[in-house]
């Protein structure tokens, strides 16, 4: 186990960066910062900020460098992330933010590695198409395997599908994430960072072959 891990998720919207950046984040004993539950934190708030926020994420578009940075700066400043790492989820997205992580990083070491999940885009629209989000907690179901009566089993919330998540929205992520974020794949390849694992399958397996791979990263 890597003590301390600061470890980026890259993939496609659908490739499971979340479920599997919570499961890292209890195997490394680390925070798990993700960039879309603070942005759908603000959205819901009422602020001018979050309507901005709302009208970007439900267009399928993405926010502009330059709030996204500020937002995950701020929380890299914590103390629990520093001392001991952390899982980053949703960020960075282009090379700009990467490199503006650099800069963050870099007066307590960078980053120990770059993991990026593997599934095929058919099957990354197929898993967001039949998504299903409980708005309180972030819980995430399949529409073949809601919950009774659609009300969330961790907090009681009704469970909906999100915004951005409409065949539109999908088409137009995965579009942006084809021009802007899968060149990230070679801008951490060049730094020696990157660790490129099979999405597909359970999602124990899944962590598995992460762990093993990082762990082998750090015995090199």
């Amino acid at each position: 186990m890597i003590p301390g891990i600061r470890l980026v998720l890259l993939g496609k919207q659908g490739a499971g960066k979340g479920t599997q950046a919570l499961k890292l984040s209890r195997h490394y004993h680390v925070p798990h910062i993700s960039t879309g539950d603070m942005f759908r934190t603000e959205a819901r708030s009422g602020s001018d900020l979050g309507r901005e926020l709302k009208g970007y994420m439900d267009a399928g578009e993405l926010v502009p460098d330059d709030v996204v940075i500020r937002v995950v700066e701020k929380q890299l400043s914590t103390g629990a992330a520093r001392a001991r790492g952390f899982i980053l989820d949703g960020f960075p997205r282009t090379q700009l933010q990467a490199k503006a992580l650099e800069e963050v990083l870099a007066p307590f070491g960078g980053l120990d590695a770059v993991v990026s999940l593997e599934v095929s885009t058919e099957m990354v629209v197929k898993r967001l198409a039949a998504r299903r989000v409980c708005p309180k907690c972030g819980a995430n179901y399949n529409v073949d395997e809601l919950p009774e009566a659609n009300i969330c089993e961790n907090c009681g919330d009704e469970v909906v599908q999100r915004d951005d998540d409409t065949p539109d929205a999908i088409r137009r992520r995965l579009a942006l994430y084809e021009e802007q974020t899968a060149p990230l794949i070679e801008f951490y390849r060049d730094r020696d960072l990157l660790e490129e694992v099979d999405g597909v399958g359970d999602p124990q397996e899944i962590l598995d072959r992460t762990v093993r791979a990082l762990d082998a990263r750090s015995r090199s």
